[in-house]
């Protein structure tokens, strides 16, 4: 056997050190250069990859930057302000994060945010209009530029997250915006990924917690409403394995695993902070509509006009598609309840433990 040379034997043993590279290292997407990753798995890791997360500064894009870095993928960071462009800093490794400022109807500063990305998300959305954006201007002609420009950039995987009621003949404007959004997409992307989450829950949710402060815009519909909640955790997961994904072109929905009523999860939240449950009256349609309208112009609403039309529509019962994102079935929301609603317990009540209100019994058809 013949010695290997001393230099040599330096550089196996810092390959070996540092994570050897092997064929399923290297990744070739079209129209693009090879993408290599190196290291070890984890946080300092060199995944190859360049990523832009418009809309990142929202509740389901923190969570996605998150996982994201933490598979050593470079990702630009568009924003608008700076105190909440500020969380993302200590997400990743030196160099991981690159913040940049933006405007949805800049077309410059969005080809500026995508020329060296070989995937964009896209993320941006509106829970209620103001006198700057719109419903249209955001979901419909924001999702239409920020596509055109990615397809034009020569961008490879372009994965555009919607809402799973998504619908043209929706009488939510909301719901339209995003079915109309989507098209748009599809024609300026042809194959682009559509993602349809359900209502997301988790830290800083606009469920759990406003129904721990709100319970009365909750009771609407005489809190008859169905919704398929689902962790916000599961769906930037679902997300972040769609890099590793080489093409996943058409629709894909995430929704939670069961169907469950406001009235439900309002005795949850009441069982889990180990209050009484709220004797606010249930507002009429017409009334909450009204007060809504009126909230609007003195500062943002606490509930907008047309989220009062969203409590009376069920979400969509169709299939999951977890298992298409490398997924299994999502976690139930009694499994982190407590996690996000501690905080709103007395003292003397901190560390009881929890009792769950039965679930209703499901419908048996005839």
């Amino acid at each position: 056997m013949i010695a290997s040379p001393p230099n040599l034997l330096r550089i196996q043993r810092a390959l070996k050190a540092s994570g050897k590279r092997s064929y399923h290292d290297l990744v070739t997407l079209p129209g693009q250069k090879p993408i290599v990753s190196q290291g070890p798995p984890g946080y300092s890791a060199v995944s190859g990859h360049v990523v832009t997360v418009f809309g990142c500064t929202g509740f389901l894009g923190r969570y996605l930057v998150s996982k994201l870095a933490k598979m050593g993928t470079q990702v630009i960071i568009p924003y608008r302000d700076e105190d909440e462009a500020r969380i993302f800093k200590p997400m990743g490794d030196l160099g991981q994060i690159v913040r940049m400022e933006w405007d949805i109807r800049s077309e410059s500063q969005i080809a500026e945010c995508v020329r060296h990305s070989d995937i964009v998300y896209n993320l941006a959305g509106r829970d209620f209009e103001t006198k700057n954006f719109d419903f249209k201007s955001v979901h419909v002609d924001g999702a239409e530029r920020i596509a055109n420009i990615a397809a034009q950039s020569g961008v490879s995987r372009f994965v555009h997250v919607s809402h799973l009621n998504a619908s043209p003949d929706s009488p939510s404007k909301f719901y339209q915006t995003k079915a109309e959004g989507e098209e748009r997409v599809k024609a300026k992307f042809p194959t682009a990924t559509i993602v349809r989450p359900g209502t997301l829950f988790g830290y800083e949710d606009k469920l759990l917690t406003n129904m721990a402060v709100w319970p009365i815009w909750w009771k609407l519909n005489h809190g008859e409403t169905k919704i398929r909640p689902v962790h916000v955790m599961d769906v930037a997961q679902a997300l972040a394995n769609l890099m590793s994904i080489p093409q996943a072109p058409g629709t894909i929905s995430l929704p939670g695993p069961s169907a469950l009523t406001y009235e439900y999860l309002l005795d949850l939240v009441a069982s889990i902070t180990l209050r009484p449950p709220s004797r606010a009256p249930v507002l009429p349609k017409a009334v909450a509509t009204a007060l809504a309208k009126a909230a609007q112009s003195v500062w943002w609403p606490a509930l907008s006009p047309d989220e009062v039309i969203r409590r009376y529509i069920d979400d969509a019962d169709v299939p999951g598609d977890w298992a298409s994102v490398g997924m299994a079935e999502p976690s139930e929301i009694e499994s982190h309840a407590i996690t996000y609603l501690r905080r709103y317990r007395s003292a003397e009540n901190f560390v009881r433990p929890i009792v769950f209100p039965a679930r209703p019994a499901p419908a048996v058809s005839e």
